[in-house]
């Protein structure tokens, strides 16, 4: 297997490199760069590795610009003190990450997952799809509802929420626990202001989150019905036409 290792800080590169060597002696580490340019320049003469280990943050850009200006086949492993978001976007393109301070462990477990990975034939994810969701700066999303009940205000958050429902130009939100407040926003409003991870339109009446479905039942090859908490008499199938999106969303890929 051969290596190379993007890395600015030099303490940090040669770290890694006894880490790598220590898991694999026969691993050829063919290289260990520091920035976006030298970066560029070695891929434009060089063959390119198997494995690339990539810090996202390099001492003149985002690792991700190399990209922009050399076709890299090659698998990545990122090396990363990123926060949390980002690295679940590393998870739901399945590409592995390791989270600095980096472990001998979890080094071990990535690579293992490399071999597997490679082994299968599986290809390298498409690393500009990782870019966009990586420098897109986090939505502004709405985190909460204030309604009117009586003379207070009630005050929830979307976390809370297990679905919105729309019936008779009113649109409802049902919270876990079963309490249903009404809210003056239609369910296309909704669609726009909350989290598209967490919540999925199934049809026109229902917009439902992630953690309310209990079981997705399969009533022929363009049919689902959702079991919900808490449970609803509305129409809870999935329609027609969003068959295919909503089974992508259901894998993190929406």
């Amino acid at each position: 297997m051969r290596v190379v290792i993007i890395e600015d800080e030099t303490l940090a590169s040669e770290r890694l490199k006894n880490m790598i060597l220590s898991y694999d002696k026969d691993i050829e580490i063919i290289a260990q760069l520091e920035s976006v340019e030298e970066s560029v320049e070695w891929f434009r003469e060089h063959a390119h590795p198997d494995l690339i280990f990539l810090d996202i943050h390099l001492e003149d850009d985002l690792s991700f610009a190399i990209f922009e200006k050399v076709d890299i086949s090659s698998s990545i492993i990122f090396t990363t003190a990123f926060d949390e978001y980002a690295i679940k976007a590393f998870k739901l393109k399945s590409i592995d990450y390791l989270l600095k301070p980096i472990v001998q462990e979890e080094l071990n477990a990535a690579l293992e997952k490399y071999r597997q990975m490679t082994s299968a034939g599986r290809q390298s994810e498409d690393l500009h799809k990782l870019y966009e969701l990586i420098v897109k700066k986090d939505e502004a999303y709405r985190e909460r509802f204030s309604v009117r009940v009586g003379q207070k205000i009630k005050t929830f958050a979307v976390s809370d929420v297990s679905y919105f429902k729309s019936e008779s130009g009113f649109t409802t939100a049902c919270l876990h626990d079963n309490k249903n407040y009404y809210l003056d926003l239609s369910l296309d409003s909704l669609s726009e202001e909350i989290d598209p991870s967490r919540f999925f339109r199934i049809n026109r009446q229902m917009l439902v989150s992630l953690d309310s479905i209990k079981d997705v039942h399969i009533l022929s090859t363009s049919r689902l019905k959702l079991d919900l908490e808490p449970k609803t008499d509305e129409n809870t199938l999935v329609s027609i036409d969003k068959v295919t999106p909503f089974k992508k969303w259901l894998e993190g890929q929406g």
